[in-house]
C-alpha cells in the first residue's frame, strides 16, 4: 500500500510517500511544497493543489494521512492552516483517495510509543523506522513522513 503523508501548511506543506508491505515500511520520496509569502493567499492554495496533483499523479497512493490541526494560541496561524488543509482534503477528495486525519498526540505516539515526544525524536524514530541514512529534511517533511508511518502502523487496527 502507498501512503501519502502531508503535514498542511500555506507557506509550507511537507509531504511524505511510503510503501507499506507485510514485511515493511519503505521509503518513497519526500519535500515540501512551498508558497511564496508576497502571493494573494489564492495562488499560494492554487499552488499547493497544482504540486498535490503532480504528487498524486506520480506516486499514486492508496490513502492519504494528514495532520489534524491543534492550536490553542495563534488564531490567525490555524486559519491558513485550515486554508491549505480544505485544499488537500479536496484534492484528495477529487482523486478519489481515503483520507485518515491524526491527531499530532496519534502521530507521536505511533511512531515513538510517545504521546508526548519532542520533534527530535519522532525525527530520529522516522529515519530508524524507514532505514534512512539522515534526518528528513526539512522538518514539515519529517512530520509528513511520521503522520505517513502512523497510517500504516494503525489502519489494518482501524479496518481500513
Amino acid at each position: 500500500m502507498i501512503i501519502l503523508g502531508i503535514d498542511p501548511g500555506t507557506a509550507a506543506t511537507g509531504y511524505g510517500v511510503i510503501e507499506k508491505t507485510s514485511a515493511k515500511l519503505g521509503f518513497i520520496c519526500h519535500g515540501c511544497i512551498r508558497t511564496k509569502a508576497n502571493l494573494p493567499i489564492s495562488e499560494r492554495l492554487n499552488e499547493i493543489d497544482q504540486q498535490l496533483t503532480k504528487i498524486i499523479k506520480k506516486h499514486r497512493p492508496e490513502r492519504v494521512a494528514i495532520e489534524d490541526i491543534f492550536f490553542s494560541k495563534n488564531l490567525k496561524t490555524a486559519v491558513a492552516v485550515s486554508q491549505a488543509k480544505g485544499v488537500i482534503l479536496a484534492r484528495a477528495a477529487r482523486m478519489r483517495i481515503p483520507v485518515i486525519e491524526f491527531t499530532p498526540l496519534q502521530i507521536k505516539q505511533a511512531v515513538t510509543s510517545y504521546g508526548r515526544a519532542d520533534k527530535t525524536q519522532v525525527q530520529k524514530m522516522v529515519k530508524l523506522l524507514l532505514s534512512l541514512k539522515e534526518i528528513p529534511q526539512p522538518d514539515d517533511a519529517a512530520d509528513a513522513l511520521a503522520a505517513a508511518i502512523c497510517c500504516a502502523n494503525t489502519t489494518s487496527i482501524a479496518g481500513l
